[in-house]
């Protein structure tokens, strides 16, 4: 069936629709990991995007029901230039355009994917369509223009609080979208772990005696959250507090600094970040489409990002706080973060 990204400049991909063949909009980004296509299309912080592979060829090792970071694909659309029909691989489970079908997001292959990416590196994201249907450009600007993704905290946010055992310390846990294998390296470290709902209350995420509060990754724009923003400011000097990714951005705006979008983002796994209380470069996972502009005050830079010197990391010592832009936690790979997690909980 043939498929086509028609992108909000007015430039039209045509190319084979599979997965589940109804049409999407969302915000066109991409992707430059060769590996990890499913834990992309799980991670909730992609929620509201249509996601382009760079690597060339995607699917050839099927999906696992091991390796998910959520429950359900979070992404509007799959974009990539060739999909493997007959994966091979010991785990695999389905086909990767089975389990776009079984979960219903639109996937399109066979587009030039080297060129939308120089597109969206020269103009910037931009929203699209991924349709089966020949559209005019008034109709396709007009469902492109209605798309909002303001909410999209809300929505992939726990529904409920809830309690995983450990013998270890305590993280309160406030979820904007995170990835499952965040709280498997707090579990990993023998961490009694309560996850809250974003919209959870100051009042309530104290009221359990954590020893570290923790502000997950998640999707969106950071400014969007004045009532996270003002319930984290609650928190502040009463418990030490870590985050990564949207976490990070919360918390910079919460000390009053500034944040803003970036022309194209950072999505991958081989983007090189120095660490600077190390005095060595690691390479990290990123996926954000915001970043911290200008540094609180009394707040220090402790990461940098070695292609376009952003802000990867900071630390307040008068307040215990730290925090991080990029995944340490990422699947699958690198591993060279873990430590992270390590210095988290020796804010405690």
């Amino acid at each position: 069936m043939i498929g086509r990204l028609i992108l909000e400049n007015g430039m039209v991909f045509e190319g084979r629709a599979f997965g589940y063949t109804e049409e999407t909009v969302g915000e066109v980004v991409f992707n430059t990991g060769m590996t990890g296509y499913q834990e992309v299309l799980t991670d909730p912080s992609y929620y509201g995007q249509i996601v382009t592979m760079t690597y060339p060829l995607i699917g050839n090792y099927g999906i696992n029901l091991e390796d998910l970071e959520s429950n359900t694909p979070k992404v509007k659309g799959f974009i990539v230039r060739e999909l493997c029909d007959i994966p091979s691989n010991w785990r695999c489970e389905m086909t990767l355009d089975s389990y776009l079908k079984q979960n219903k997001v639109i996937g399109l292959e066979g587009i030039d994917t080297r060129a939308l990416t120089k597109i969206l590196r020269n103009h910037g994201t931009m929203r699209g369509i991924v349709t089966n249907r020949e559209l005019s450009k008034e109709t396709a600007a007009s469902i492109i223009e209605s798309f909002s993704n303001k909410e999209a905290v809300n929505n992939v946010t726990t529904k409920e609080k809830y309690e995983l055992d450990g013998k270890g310390h305590h993280v309160a846990i406030m979820d904007f979208g995170i990835k499952e294998n965040i709280i498997r390296n707090f579990k990993n470290r023998d961490c009694k772990v309560t996850v809250f709902p974003a919209s959870t209350s100051c009042e309530e995420v104290l009221s359990v005696n954590p020893d570290l509060v923790f502000l997950s990754n998640g999707p969106g724009d950071p400014e969007d959250l004045e009532y996270v923003i003002g319930n984290v400011k609650n928190i502040i000097g009463k418990k030490p507090i870590a985050g990564i990714c949207l976490g990070h951005q919360i918390l910079a705006l919460t000390l009053g600094g500034k944040t803003d979008r970036l022309k194209f983002g950072h999505r991958g796994a081989n983007h090189p970040v120095k660490d600077l209380e190390e005095n060595r470069i690691f390479i990290t996972s990123q996926n954000h489409g915001y970043v911290v502009t200008e540094m609180p005050e009394d707040t220090e830079v402790t990461h940098v990002n070695v292609n376009d010197g952003t802000v990867e990391g900071m630390r307040n010592k008068n307040l215990n706080i730290f925090s991080v832009q990029f995944h340490p936690e990422a699947c699958p790979g690198p591993k060279d973060n873990d430590y992270l997690f390590d210095k988290f909980l020796e804010l405690i």
